[in-house]
């Protein structure tokens, strides 16, 4: 068989490994969708507009959970819905059920197929409001169907990937070489989707496994957990049901020590079965505590086993667990070594929505893209007009802006860069010898796959190589650095000439 080399042919061959997989093998998910979107295809249809070439940018407005950014994710859903989208019969008749199509619109969509072009920043890459994180150019037809479903995808994804990094960065070393954060949310999750694929995307943010079994039959996460307080309370007393566990697992015991009294009895019974694990050439692994003030009973545990002999056994604590408890715990001298993270990873507590949208940018008139823009009486939703492209200037390995402007405008060339703040353009500062990178990457060409969809394993090395670059003020949890995202002088004009048109046109 002839070797297969070029980015399209690797690129088909990991989308048909994707898409022979049960995960995606089996969704349907053309309704996936809001019925104004629907409504407006129709009214495409109706008007003889369908075939009208556009351009839609999907960003967002806020950093989620007070953080200085965020981790773009969802990509591969997005690539795999993109790419599978179809109506089926029985998705057929059901709208012509709801009376609102005639039969030609719906023998349009029964050979539907998605045709655009689709640009996006790679996934695990750190990314600013306001910068487009997927461009997609085509019919307006396709190209409007498909709004709420990549919104779903990437919102929810992103988000978590977010957390996660959070939480991952409050640990000691952060990110990079930190503490282990396993994802424990599944029965938290709003629903099944949500705490699979956030298990995808918190195991993306920097989580080191997952209980979810589930994701870990999907995507190759290492899973981790132990028991329940209903083991123990199963068993006639602890001290039973902690040498049964270690019987059945030896070799990997870690016993849940605070169902009747972390330091009366969970600690010493754990010890006792240590001895008994040692005795038989075995060594207790660790300790889980979750329930009370986790940094007394944490260091009064650490005691317990190291005058015991066991200084190598984990700590390992749970119990609603956020970004913040952690680091106040390790602030206190608390000597965890593991943290179990649920409800406020899974569910993105103190933050659950990303907030992304998808705006029209340009339309095709007269052999060129005219500008479109959104005009608000709040600031931060006029948006920004054309079809448009991305960069970020790194200087001495660490990014320092992003720079929007417009796709037929010349990127910069090495020479300095003067950059400033689109709402107060008197900030300003020059970018002096640095790195260029642009930030979107071709994806779907006329709907024909022409990117390798990495594995899971590639994309936590991105993340881990990008945040990286993110100076620490941006990365701090509480009032982060504002990373600045700028427009370049051309694409500035053009949105203040766009916005004063429609006010004088009123």
């Amino acid at each position: 068989m002839e070797l297969l080399t070029s980015v399209e042919s690797l690129a088909e061959q990991r989308y048909e490994q994707l898409a022979q997989s049960s995960l995606y093998a089996i969704r349907q998910e053309s309704l996936l969708t809001d019925l104004y979107q629907l409504t407006m295809m129709y009214g495409y249809y109706k008007s003889g507009r369908m075939d009208q070439r556009v351009v839609f940018d999907l960003f967002y407005r806020n950093n989620p959970c007070g953080s200085g950014f965020a981790l773009f994710a969802g990509l591969e859903q997005a690539i795999m819905y993109l790419r599978k989208l179809a109506f089926h019969e029985d998705e057929i008749a059901y709208l012509r059920g709801t009376g609102l199509f005639d039969e030609a619109f719906l023998d349009l969509l029964r050979n539907f197929r998605f045709t655009g072009d689709v640009y996006a920043v790679p996934e695990g890459t750190v990314v600013f409001p306001h910068e487009p994180l997927l461009r997609l150019e085509g019919r307006i037809f396709e190209l409007q169907l498909v709004e709420s479903a990549l919104l779903t995808f990437i919102n929810h994804q992103s988000l978590i990937a977010t957390k996660a990094v959070r939480m991952t960065e409050a640990t000691q070393g952060g990110l990079i070489a930190g503490q282990p954060v396993s994802e424990f949310g599944l029965r938290r999750a709003q629903n099944a989707d949500a705490a699979l694929f956030g298990a995808r995307a918190a195991y993306i943010g920097g989580c080191s496994s997952t209980s979810n079994v589930l994701a870990g039959f999907h995507f190759g996460i290492p899973v981790s957990g132990t028991q329940a307080h209903s083991w123990i309370q199963s068993f006639g007393d602890e001290l039973t049901a902690f040498r049964a566990y270690a019987d059945a697992y030896p070799t990997q015991c870690v016993l849940l020590v605070d169902t009747y009294d972390v330091l009366r009895s969970g600690i010493p019974h754990a010890i006792c079965v240590g001895l008994e694990l040692r005795d038989h050439g075995h060594e207790l692994y660790g300790i889980r505590i979750d329930s009370g003030d986790l940094a007394y009973l944490s260091k009064a545990a650490r005691k317990q086993l190291d005058r015991a002999g066991f200084p190598d056994v984990k700590i390992i604590v749970s119990d609603d667990l956020d970004e913040e408890t952690i680091r106040d715990l390790l602030l206190q001298g608390a000597p965890i070594d593991a943290w179990g993270v649920g409800t406020s990873l899974i569910t993105a507590k103190d933050c659950p929505a990303l907030g992304g949208v998808y705006k029209l940018a340009a339309q095709w008139v007269d052999g060129r893209y005219e500008p479109l823009i959104k005009v608000s009486e709040n600031p931060a939703k006029v948006t920004n007009p054309g079809k448009k492209r991305s960069v970020r200037f790194y200087v001495d390995g660490t990014a320092s802006a992003d720079l929007l402007l417009l796709d037929d405008e010349a990127l910069p060339n090495g020479e300095p860069v003067t950059l400033f703040d689109p709402i107060h353009t008197y900030k300003r500062k020059t970018v002096k010898n640095y790195v260029m990178r642009e930030l979107l990457v071709p994806i779907l060409s006329a709907g024909k796959l022409v990117y390798v969809l990495p594995s899971l394993e590639q994309i936590r090395e991105t993340v881990r190589a990008e945040v990286s670059t993110i100076a620490p003020e941006t990365r701090r949890a509480k009032n982060p650095h504002v990373y600045h995202v700028d427009l370049s002088q051309t694409l500035w004009e053009l949105k203040r000439d766009l916005v004063h048109r429609h006010r004088l046109s009123e």
